[in-house]
């Protein structure tokens, strides 16, 4: 069974989801990042590939992958420092980038290398899903790699229901549409999508904006669970990441 099941069958509730950009802050913290995370309880981690241009991504998160990519940081680096993973790893773990750097790598061999370093699915936020079903999908199926689709406030209720059903793992609930790093607003427009979002049977996790342990909790109120991206690699570059994450639970 795919580890992403496995959560979700097991833990119903307050699911904590990590991001982090591979080779942030140092080139080799990769590894220790993950150990920290499961150590201190997080049951799931998303390893951020850097990218020069993530569209997706508030000024932290663009600064900490650049710094990333200023020190090295490669795909086929990280996959050098995942190919050991699964022996201390047993959470699942997810890579979340931007399709033009899968695409050079190529697609095939970089879902193979994802099987074989023990990577659980894929969150790629400018991939569509009719060009995933279309070009794709059989592909991700071959290796048994899910794909994590993403929605938004102003996705209607047909498409919804479509990123749900064809989301493999969970669906992950953007917040708000805007980049991430903002704070999550309450108002009753946000509690009027949460509420909608409940609605739907596919596991699902909200983020962005999340970023202390009342958001955190306020977004377990609809969703399995929450993501945290922003807030922990502030807390890596000040060197509190244990400390933050003991916070959140």
């Amino acid at each position: 069974m795919n580890r992403i099941d496995n959560l979700f069958l097991n833990k119903k509730q307050d699911i904590l989801s990590i991001y982090f950009p591979a080779g942030y802050p140092n080139l080799n913290d990769t590894v220790s990042n993950l150990e920290l995370l499961q150590k201190n309880g997080a049951d799931m981690v998303e390893i951020g590939i850097p990218f020069s241009d993530p569209l997706a991504d508030g000024s932290a998160i663009q600064a900490a992958s650049k710094q990333a990519l200023d020190n090295g940081m490669k795909l086929s680096l990280l996959f050098e420092q995942l190919c050991s993973i699964r022996k201390t790893i047993n959470i699942p773990l997810l890579l979340m980038g931007y399709w033009n750097t899968i695409y050079c790598y190529g697609v095939e061999s970089f879902l193979q290398d994802c099987q074989k370093v023990g990577i659980d699915g894929l969150i790629i936020p400018d991939l569509p899903l009719e060009e995933f079903e279309e070009h794709y999908k059989a592909d991700f199926h071959k290796y048994g790699i899910y794909n994590v689709l993403l929605a938004c406030p102003e996705t209607n209720e047909d498409r919804l229901q479509r990123l749900a059903n064809a989301s493999q793992g969970f669906l992950y609930l953007v917040s708000s549409s805007a980049t991430t790093g903002g704070s999550l607003k309450i108002d009753k427009k946000q509690e009027a999508y949460f509420d909608r979002i409940k609605t739907i049977e596919t596991p699902s996790l909200i983020g962005f904006g999340i970023s202390n342990k009342e958001s955190f909790e306020y977004a377990c109120q609809f969703a399995n669970g929450a993501i945290v991206g922003t807030a922990f690699v502030k807390a890596l570059k000040k060197n509190e990441a244990e400390e933050f994450i003991r916070g959140l639970i």
